[in-house]
């Protein structure tokens, strides 16, 4: 990777990725293999553009993971405060 920009960004979304794996329901070892195959199998990219597409990719796979543990909270709250 030429642009030390675009690697710094790549490297801050593995990191978010990764603290989010924490809560993932399979288990933490589990997404953290899945995450770096995923970012293994990209790690020939060396043009910007396709770059930028793999981040915004991981970026939208970051905002999905949260909505599923918003959402895993939620229903535990509503379960929780309706048996009441």
């Amino acid at each position: 990777m030429t642009n030390p920009e675009l690697r710094r960004q790549v490297i801050n979304i593995y990191k978010e990725l990764l603290f989010l794996g924490r809560n993932y329901p399979l288990g933490y070892e589990y997404f953290r293999n899945r995450l770096h195959k995923a970012f293994a199998s990209q790690a020939h990219l060396r043009d910007d553009e396709q770059i930028r597409k793999g981040i915004a990719r991981a970026d939208f796979v970051k905002k999905e993971i949260e909505a599923l543990y918003y959402l895993k909270r939620y229903r535990t709250l509503k379960q929780r405060y309706e048996s009441n």
